[in-house]
């Protein structure tokens, strides 16, 4: 087989890939994918529907330790965003607005929690950048309501 004809065909099943699969196939990916990993970090945090539990007070006392904020209202709010804004995202209902607010706590994290973890980071931005910059897709309540 010449490489010209290898080139051709690689460039056919290239374009079938990008026919085939839609923005709005990726960003239900990515808004599936990053409200999973969401939901289960906030899910160590509570007992019941939302109950914070003393281990994670503790928690933010000791490695959560964050800047301006006390550790009581800083487990309270990351319990509570991490279990709204991943609904928020399943259903695609003001998603680039729950994608941005997961932005601004991964942020935080890496800054102040977990520097090292970069990589793990990176990864959820790219998520969550999809999310922001595309929207939720056709697959969405967004869509359904004309938010854009």
């Amino acid at each position: 087989m010449n490489v010209p004809r290898l080139l051709n065909l690689w460039n056919s099943l290239a374009d079938r890939m990008f026919h085939l699969i839609s923005d709005s196939t990726l960003a239900l990916v990515a808004r599936i994918s990053i409200a999973a990993i969401f939901i289960m970090s906030g899910r160590t945090k509570v007992e019941g529907f939302l109950t914070i539990t003393d281990s994670t007070y503790e928690l933010f006392r000791t490695e959560y330790n964050l800047p301006l904020i006390s550790p009581e209202l800083a487990a309270h709010l990351s319990a509570y965003a991490e279990h709204l804004f991943p609904v928020l995202l399943i259903l695609g209902l003001f998603s680039r607005l729950s994608a941005l607010a997961l932005l601004g706590m991964t942020l935080v994290i890496e800054i102040f929690v977990y520097p090292d973890a970069w990589p793990t980071h990176l990864s959820w931005i790219g998520l969550l950048l999809i999310i922001i910059a595309k929207g939720a897709g056709t697959l969405s309540l967004d869509r359904r309501f004309g938010i854009r």
